[in-house]
């Protein structure tokens, strides 16, 4: 490595006129036109070569798709190997190691990290890499609540520092959510910060988003810097209103707008599809909700992830690209359709020639789940800099430790301005619009007194008006008044049968979401069968929808992590004499043993039963349309614990849960 002699205070803290990004285009010969982020990678990376600066040997841990990699190889990094789990992401990384290909002569390695002991002969200068973050994530957060180190994939920041520990490099560069830094109760974050001290590192920490470094999106995340000898600073922003000369940010739509897209199979269909068209540009699925003022409202507040149903605005970043979502996770395209995998790589700054392996689904989870390169980048260059005492053909800008960076205050700034184009978009909706909407929601009156109406319940929790395959028949009758809602429904006709038990719902007091035109809702079952408990919520969750326009049962229940506002009863015509499915049942429309972790001891002790039929219980009712989430559906969740959301039957055939299963019974 040729070294340079550096003046002691070389980080530049201070705030000059001109703008640092448009100088290090200059710099690099390079133009602020779609795609730029390219040619930024290439151009400096020759510049690294021709002037025959020694690579810098680097150990990937943690790879992935191989975003961070292409942005430290850019910059004179040469990435050795690269360890990585998944055999379907180190596709990716073989085909691009290839000769002529971006990442030439690294090493791909698909091993799990526990199985990976490096030859002490390996010579290493740098380590980079981040741990899985599911354990710390936001999702995670919202699946569960954070398990942090107490799930396997928390404690995976120990085996990067036993690599650490052996090989001992100059330094590192770690990456993770910045949920990291809260998880149990800052716990967690104390073990990192201590288990790397210990290996010898001073280490230096920022929460960054992406967009302030010229990606065409917004992601916050935490990055550790820790070192052997010197100090760090973190570059300074090179666009949004933190950075010098406020360079606007690199939008989305400046990103993408070269490339052509065939719209075939980009469509989005199913039961929420069509509602993607009114969404204003950077609004979700609240854009229809009451508190925004829509007429029609079809969700409640925060019952739905952000990312459901949310349009890109083509003038700003994206938000976040995740990694997996469901049918209806954004960001979508302001043109109503999903985003290609070459407009995804655009927005992640992935370069265009490289090449992601895999069918649609792997691709997205490689782009979502890496580092955007143009960020790795910026971080390679302040490191290069710093640690590596290489002279920039540029001035590079840095944060002083105490700098605060405004990306939190701006996305407060953000929700009122997205609050006020909802409001907009409402006022202009057209009367025929405004005619479509209500059409949905029939008059009440269509609905009294009908009788014996029969309906179709299918294996996949399918609600249906003529037969399918394995589907069982139902017979209802609706008696909808304005004091009460009466659902009636058994196996054979109803005429003259007892009834066996009702559910009652009412709204909690002072509710302001309840949006029925009736006091409340029974719901009341003739015969003692399973399919006749699951077709009473279908009956009623078909009614509200038809009636109201809402979306389903959470939309008039909530979020289950928020207080609910209904509440139900179960009651039974005779005793029940035995410890029954329905005994559990009953507990659970009171709430009892829902909307929390629990073990199988604390459900056995609140229902009553048998700590050793607690799996066989709640394998039932799974089979009757419940939620019932463990490790092995929600990997955040502890082991032996078991999470049911809602007091009523949720699962369709379209739901994240219904493909999932609880596994087999382990040790109580």
């Amino acid at each position: 490595m040729q070294q340079l002699s550096l003046p002691l205070n070389i980080p530049n803290t201070q705030l000059n006129r001109n703008s640092q990004f448009r100088e290090m285009l200059t710099a690099l010969n390079i133009k602020n036109h779609p795609g730029w982020p390219d040619k930024f990678g290439i151009s400096i990376h020759n510049w690294f070569t021709k002037n025959s600066y020694s690579p810098i040997k680097t150990l990937s841990l943690f790879t992935g798709g191989g975003g961070l990699d292409i942005g430290f190889h850019d910059c004179g990094f040469q990435i050795v190997k690269m360890v990585e789990l998944e055999a379907k992401y180190t596709k990716t990384l073989e085909v691009n190691s290839q000769p002529a290909k971006y990442l030439e002569n690294s090493e791909p390695l698909c091993i799990n990290i526990l199985e990976y002991f490096p030859s002490p002969e390996l010579e290493i200068d740098f380590i980079i890499g981040g741990p899985p973050c599911q354990t710390f994530s936001a999702a995670g957060r919202r699946a569960s609540g954070v398990s942090g180190t107490n799930d396997s994939r928390g404690t995976l920041f120990y085996e990067y520092v036993r690599i650490l520990k052996k090989l001992q490099p100059k330094g590192f560069l770690f990456e993770n959510v910045y949920g990291i830094i809260g998880a149990e109760n800052g716990k967690a974050w104390q073990k990192i910060k201590i288990a790397f001290q210990e290996a010898g590192y001073a280490i230096y920490h920022r929460i960054l988003d992406a967009a302030d470094y010229g990606v065409p999106q917004h992601r916050e995340r935490l990055f550790i810097v820790g070192l052997k000898k010197g100090n760090y600073l973190f570059p300074a922003p090179t666009h949004g209103p933190d950075s010098v000369n406020q360079e606007p940010f690199y939008t989305a739509l400046a990103a993408i707008k070269d490339i052509n897209v065939s719209e075939k199979e980009l469509g989005i269909k199913g039961k929420y599809g069509h509602l993607l068209k009114d969404i204003p540009p950077g609004l979700n699925y609240s854009f229809y909700t009451e508190k925004m003022g829509h007429p029609e409202p079809i969700f409640s507040w925060r019952s739905k992830f952000s990312d459901f149903l949310y349009k890109a605005d083509p003038e700003m970043p994206v938000r976040t690209i995740k990694a997996q979502g469901g049918q209806y996770t954004g960001p979508f395209s302001w043109e109503n359709r999903r985003f290609s995998i070459a407009e995804l790589k655009r927005l992640q700054t992935f370069p265009d020639v490289y090449e992601i392996i895999g069918n649609r689904s792997v691709c997205i989870e490689q782009i979502g789940n890496s580092v955007p390169p143009q960020l790795g980048r910026i971080l390679a260059l302040s490191i290069l800099e710093q640690v590596m005492g290489v002279k920039l053909p540029f001035y590079l800008q840095y944060l002083s430790p105490t700098q605060k960076l405004g990306f939190r205050q701006r996305k407060r700034q953000l929700t009122k301005r997205y609050a006020e184009k909802a409001q907009e978009a409402i006022a202009k909706l057209s009367v025929q619009s405004l005619e479509k909407l209500q059409a949905v929601s029939l008059p009440i009156n269509s609905y009294v007194n009908q009788k014996n109406i029969e309906k179709f319940l299918s294996t996949d929790f399918g609600w249906y008006d003529l037969p399918k395959n394995n589907s069982v028949k139902i017979y209802m009758s609706y008696d909808l008044r304005k004091t009460c809602w009466l659902i009636y429904a058994g196996i054979s006709q109803l005429e003259e049968k007892k009834s066996l038990y009702s559910i009652d719902i009412i709204p909690v007091a002072n509710s302001q979401d309840w949006v029925l035109n009736t006091e409340r809702v029974k719901l009341i079952a003739r015969d003692w069968n399973l399919e006749v408990f699951t077709g009473l919520w279908k009956a009623f969750e078909e009614k509200l929808r038809q009636i109201t326009g809402k979306a389903d049962l959470v939309q008039l229940s909530g979020y289950y992590q928020y207080q609910p506002r209904i509440k139900m009863t179960m009651n039974f015509s005779m005793e029940l004499k035995t410890n029954s499915i329905w005994r559990i049942v009953e507990f659970i429309i009171r709430g009892v043993g829902v909307k929390t972790q629990l073990s199988a001891q604390e459900l056995a002790f609140l229902w009553g039963v048998n700590v050793e039929d607690i799996f066989d219980y709640l394998q039932c009712l799974r089979k009757i349309g419940y939620e019932v989430r463990n490790h092995n559906t929600n990997p955040q969740i502890i082991r032996g614990e078991y999470l049911i959301p809602y007091s009523f039957p949720t699962l369709t055939l379209k739901s994240v849960q219904f493909r999932k299963n609880l596994g087999k019974c382990t040790a109580l």
